[in-house]
């Protein structure tokens, strides 16, 4: 019989002590701290044939299923400082940016592509399409898609 893959949410209390060690590996390497995963299971103290058996199915609660993304596609006016003066509110809102993508400039705006992650609720992700709305040089902007 095959076994069904099923997501469940376990106190991190109960758990065998080397899957926390595999988170903190993960972290380790995603934050380039460590170079390879022998150093930084070595590092942490568990084996690399423990680390390998358990990355793929080991993820911290915040970083899978609490935090929001959101696209948004806008048309910006092509003149100097445009795209950096939303680049600076969302910093500014604490919108932590994923991707820009911008195209060539046609008949005076460039269409813009943001991804980011929030932390919060969909509700914030209106806020801050009001806020760039606002902005001098931001012609259009549509929220593309939520997470």
């Amino acid at each position: 019989m095959e076994k069904k893959s099923q997501l469940i949410v376990v106190d991190s209390t109960v758990l065998p002590e080397v899957i926390l060690k595999v988170l903190e590996v993960k972290k380790l390497l995603a934050s380039k701290e460590e170079k390879s995963s022998a150093s930084a299971c070595k590092r942490v103290g568990i084996s690399r044939s423990a680390y390998y058996k358990y990355r793929s199915s080991v993820y911290s609660y915040d970083e899978k299923f609490t935090q929001k993304i959101i696209t948004l596609h806008m048309l910006l006016e092509d003149k100097p400082g445009v795209l950096s003066s939303v680049l600076v509110s969302l910093h500014s809102l604490s919108a932590n940016i994923l991707t820009v993508n911008q195209s060539i400039p046609m008949d005076g705006v460039a269409a813009v592509t943001i991804s980011l992650r929030l932390n919060n609720s969909f509700e914030e992700a209106l806020a801050i399409k009001s806020i760039l709305a606002e902005l001098k040089g931001v012609v259009e902007i549509n929220l593309l898609s939520g997470e």
